[in-house]
């Protein structure tokens, strides 16, 4: 948790859900200016905040030094690499 690859990837991931908690609320059919901004910032703040404090609370988990609590196995030849 201490380092700096950590940190980019625990703002990486809580970019990723701002950024999906935004659109998320963006209701399909409404013009742009029929958005509730202030709500919709408010609850993607609240999920990448979230983000960041899941991150932080399984940084003991996983693969060390990273915010990722899947540790990735190498591919070996032959096999799909999606």
């Amino acid at each position: 948790m201490w380092t700096k690859i950590f940190w980019i990837d625990a703002a990486d991931r809580a970019l990723r859900t701002f950024a999906q908690a935004l659109l998320a609320t963006i209701t399909v059919g409404d013009a742009i200016y029929h958005v509730d901004w202030t709500a919709g910032l408010g609850i993607a703040a609240t999920a990448a905040i979230a983000s960041l404090l899941t991150s932080v609370a399984t940084s003991k988990v996983g693969d060390a030094g990273t915010a990722a609590i899947i540790t990735p196995t190498p591919h070996t030849s032959g096999e799909h690499a999606a």
